[in-house]
């Protein structure tokens, strides 16, 4: 299988062309192409490909490429070419030839040229992996569809083009959410035809453990479910069990060897995350005796960090060291991701059995024991031939000097890294956490609340100045698609495509190379075969936003939140079927600001409402959460004018939206009469955080 979302087939064959074509010049075809590439020679005349044409490739590895070619262009171009395991020379009269010569490219690994005459493509590349790359700058350019009489034409040119830097990666987080084989098998295609080469994936954590370990069987018999949070999952029972339904899944090892073969015919290495000390709730919670307490009585719900660490005992270590050896197998690529990010240490801190463990181990204080953790697990892997991938978190108990870190709180950690000889790979938040909103219309689906556009990713710079001096050890990118808030698998693609299209050309174009207003022109070829592809996809940057008409309905997403300390655009937990409210919130001061409100006559306030669970393990940031004190048993809405203190201006009871899980639309109320423009803030009453109101929308009419 060449592409797990299409059904495919192969082939190709030649005719001249006479005189190039005035649509089929080199800046139209070029204008398909992403990322762009490094160097391209117009030449006279054009290239016309046509149907049952042939393809020629000699050895084993280029036939299955050539193979991917004509599956590819019978997919998305409806060209049917033949391939065809024969040598072809340079000059022969041939539609389209594939061939490894060690210096094409000038022997870069993933480099390839493409010599297109009248006669014939040549695609020549010192690896495989260069051939495949090659193949997907081939069709693009073919997916020009300049037409020239019976065939597509494609104008005579020379193209040498290599990666500027040769870890471009996508994280995906399989852990909160469950995605299915096939579409982490679709995501990998689209990765690949993007030239991306590295597909991080996340199968641990708190909420979820993904992966089957054969030797512990309830890693996922347990581990793998878990009840969603909110009132709607409680009430959603079960008939089998008479309980709550369990929500999650899990990825046998028949998969996981089907999806890392599936990724390697791509040439995309796939690195996988087994989070440790943290992020361990749903491996304690299935084996007890790994955590430093007792653990939860089933696998947590709540996004954010919990204290919940593994012990350092042996008989951890040694159940670490065995479920490491069943990854190992199953994953045969250089790297294996260890996670060691937001390790809070107090349950180590408190506990005299960690402390004894301490002198035993000769380790001075937490952080060196995290250290020790690392160093350890480090050592079992470069044992059996592989590298610690961790945050950068990780280097503040000293970490292997192999060690490759993950630089995600902004670059220093990339900076640290590098100045102690340590490969590093950039991945800083908020610009490459893709679970951050592309725009801020209120049809964005849930994710972070800030915004982080097609732009913002584009014009970040993988080797800043900072790094300048050891840019040696600067091995790349990745973005990360978390998934806390991103619940399906079409919101993955949408919140992934196209930012990673950008992350594709920052890290492989040239940084001389790179024009965000060329990017942008290339972008709607990119969307065509998107939509060829089956991709869901934003295109919010071709959209303008509306503005909201004085009264009209007014999202949440178009009013301000009162402080900026955690927004989030999150998803109501009911119906539990079909579409739900998505309120923008900010969980640490729930209020909202609608401004320049017109009083010039009398008016009247109507909203919508909703719940939320209030699933967030932020610390002690709760205790600073306050609300006014309710006046009913319910709860009220309350508005105020020009201010958020004071009395209301107005009143809502809540008592209509109490019972129910979706959103509830108030009675409506009228406004007082008062001169000229006001600024109206939004803030609910409640005795407690759990759950959460939010506003839906709001309307101000005559």
């Amino acid at each position: 299988m060449i592409l797990a979302c299409v059904t495919l087939a192969g082939g190709a064959s030649s005719a001249p062309a006479e005189t190039p074509s005035a649509v089929t010049s080199h800046e139209v075809v070029l204008a398909n192409v992403i990322p762009r590439p490094a160097d391209v020679t117009p030449r006279a005349g054009e290239f016309l490909l046509h149907d049952q044409a042939e393809i020629f490739a000699k050895d084993v590895e280029a036939v299955r490429i050539a193979a991917y070619l004509g599956e590819l262009l019978e997919s998305t171009e409806h060209i049917t070419l033949k391939v065809v395991q024969h040598p072809v020379a340079a000059k022969a009269r041939a539609a389209i030839a594939l061939r490894l010569d060690p210096t094409a490219a000038g022997g870069a690994p993933e480099g390839y040229a493409i010599e297109v005459t009248p006669s014939q493509i040549l695609l020549t590349a010192a690896k495989p992996r260069g051939l495949f790359y090659g193949v997907v700058s081939l069709w693009q350019l073919v997916s020009a569809k300049a037409a020239s009489g019976p065939g597509i034409a494609i104008p005579a040119m020379r193209i040498v083009d290599a990666p500027r830097l040769p870890w471009r990666g996508l994280m995906l987080d399989s852990a909160r959410h469950f995605q299915s084989p096939e579409f982490i098998m679709r995501y990998i295609d689209w990765l690949a035809l993007h030239k991306l080469n590295v597909f991080g994936w996340h199968l641990t954590d708190d909420q979820g453990w993904r992966l089957e370990i054969k030797r512990y069987p309830r890693l996922t018999g347990v581990g793998a479910w878990r009840v969603p949070a909110g009132r709607a999952a409680e009430r959603d029972i079960d008939p089998a069990t008479h309980r709550s339904r369990l929500y999650g899944g899990f990825y046998s090892e028949a998969d996981v060897r089907r999806i890392v073969a599936h990724a390697a015919a791509r040439y995309v290495t796939v690195v996988p995350e087994i989070d440790m000390p943290g992020h361990a709730s749903a491996a304690i919670v299935a084996y007890p005796e790994l955590g430093v307490v007792a653990p939860p009585p089933a696998v947590p719900a709540d996004w954010g960090i919990y204290p919940n660490l593994f012990n350092v005992e042996e008989s951890t270590f040694a159940f670490l060291d065995h479920v490491l050896a069943e990854v190992i197998a199953l994953f045969p690529g250089p790297y294996v991701h260890l996670g060691g990010d937001e390790a809070v240490k107090d349950q180590w801190l408190a506990s005299a059995r960690i402390a004894a463990r301490m002198r035993e181990l000769g380790v001075k204080d937490v952080e060196a024991l995290q250290g020790y953790f690392t160093h350890r697990m480090g050592e079992y892997l470069r044992a059996h031939g592989r590298r610690l991938v961790g945050w950068d978190e990780i280097l503040a108990g000293g970490v292997p000097k192999d060690a490759i870190i993950v630089s995600w709180r902004g670059i220093e950690g990339a900076i640290e890294a590098a100045k102690s000889g340590r490969d590093a790979v950039l991945s800083p938040a908020p610009t490459l956490y893709f679970d951050n909103r592309q725009s801020g219309g209120p049809l964005e689906p849930p994710g972070r609340g800030k915004v982080v556009t097609l732009e913002d990713v584009y014009r970040f710079d993988p080797l800043p100045a900072a790094l300048s001096p050891d840019r040696q050890y600067v091995l790349g990118l990745e973005a990360n698609v978390w998934t806390e808030h991103v619940r399906t698998e079409e919101r993955v693609a949408y919140m992934t495509w196209p930012r990673a299209a950008a992350v594709s050309e920052v890290g492989w174009s040239s940084g001389e190379r790179l024009d965000w207003s060329d990017f942008l022109s290339r972008l709607p070829a990119e969307f065509d075969r998107y939509r060829l592809l089956g991709i869901h996809y934003a295109d919010e940057v071709f959209q303008e936003r509306p503005s909201v008409a004085p009264y009209a309905r007014h999202m949440s997403q178009d009013l301000k939140t009162c402080t900026d300390h955690l927004v989030l655009n999150l998803e109501d937990d009911a119906p539990l079927e079909g579409p739900r409210a998505v309120f923008l919130i900010d969980i640490a001061n729930p209020c909202w600001i609608f401004p320049s409100v017109d009083f010039t006559s009398r008016m009247h306030l109507t909203a919508a409402v909703g719940q939320l669970p209030f699933n967030f393990q932020i610390g002690k940031d709760r205790e600073a959460i306050h609300f006014k004190t309710p006046h009913s048993a319910a709860g009220e809405l309350e508005v105020r004018l020009d201010g958020c203190e004071g009395d209301p201006l107005v009143t809502l009871p809540l008592a209509p939206a109490a019972d129910n899980d979706a959103v509830t639309v108030l009675p409506s109320v009228a406004l007082p009469e008062v001169a000229g423009r006001h600024d109206l803030c939004f803030t609910f009453t409640q005795r407690t955080l759990d759950p959460l109101w939010a506003i839906d929308w709001v309307q101000v009419s005559r």
